[in-house]
């Protein structure tokens, strides 16, 4: 795993918006991995900038999300879908059609993720992935637990992710309590993977994640059998490393 230590969540939104900049550079029909949550926020304005700065174009780009809550329509304040469109893709030249967000109104989730996992087949794979990693491990909304789930599934959201959630709903009473996630064999499948930390509240997860060993309880830990990771982080992020 590649470590790049940066000063902030700016420069770490910067530098991480540049290497999915110089990515759809150079592979124009590139397949990007997109996560969501407050961690990408600055990275995905920094891409806007270079869409209406500098020209970058995602005509032939195709996005893949991570995950949605389970429940909630697309045009719910507090979906995926909708975060996708107001913080991304109706600020860049990005296709609707080629943009795949997981159905949080699945009426038969089990089947649904297979599908999804098809599609991603079908699209020859992730070319870049791009991950946050919450508090407690987790990466998408594969929550701590006694095996990684190698498909997307419907999982069950742990208390600690609700609680970290709730700031987004304004209660954790009004958080969804599942979610539909791509499981580790597809994000695993991404031909590169670039994860992003910043805060102290991450610190003990991503020295889980780079120091320890590989265990279903520390979902991130299994990026350690990838070939391809970076981790991009500041340094209370990093401050319990070795």
């Amino acid at each position: 795993m590649i470590i790049i230590k940066i000063q902030d969540y700016s420069e770490m939104s910067r530098k991480a918006a540049q290497i999915i900049a110089t990515q759809v550079t150079a592979k124009p029909d590139s397949v990007l991995g997109l996560a969501t949550g407050s961690t990408p926020v600055g990275t995905y304005q920094e891409l806007i900038r270079y869409h209406k700065e500098d020209g970058l174009s995602f005509h032939k780009v195709t996005t893949v999300n991570l995950d949605e809550y389970y429940g909630l329509a697309p045009s719910h304040e507090q979906s995926y879908h909708r975060f996708m469109q107001e913080t991304l893709f109706d600020h860049i030249d990005i296709l609707p059609d080629n943009t795949y967000i997981p159905d949080g109104l699945a009426s038969d989730p089990h089947s649904f993720g297979r599908e999804y996992d098809e599609l991603i087949v079908s699209l020859g794979g992730v070319d870049l992935q791009l991950l946050g990693i919450g508090s407690n491990g987790h990466i998408a909304f594969n929550e701590p637990g006694r095996f990684f789930s190698a498909q997307t599934w419907l999982v069950d959201l742990n208390q600690h992710t609700i609680e970290d959630n709730a700031r987004f709903f304004g209660s954790k009473d009004k958080v969804p309590r599942q979610a539909i996630t791509m499981g580790m064999k597809s994000i695993l499948g991404a031909k590169r993977i670039l994860i992003l930390a910043s805060g102290v509240g991450k610190a003990k997860a991503v020295k889980d994640m780079v120091e320890g060993q590989i265990d279903p309880m520390v979902p991130a830990s299994i990026l350690q059998l990838h070939s391809d990771v970076t981790l991009i982080a500041d340094q209370p992020a990093l401050s319990l490393l070795s």
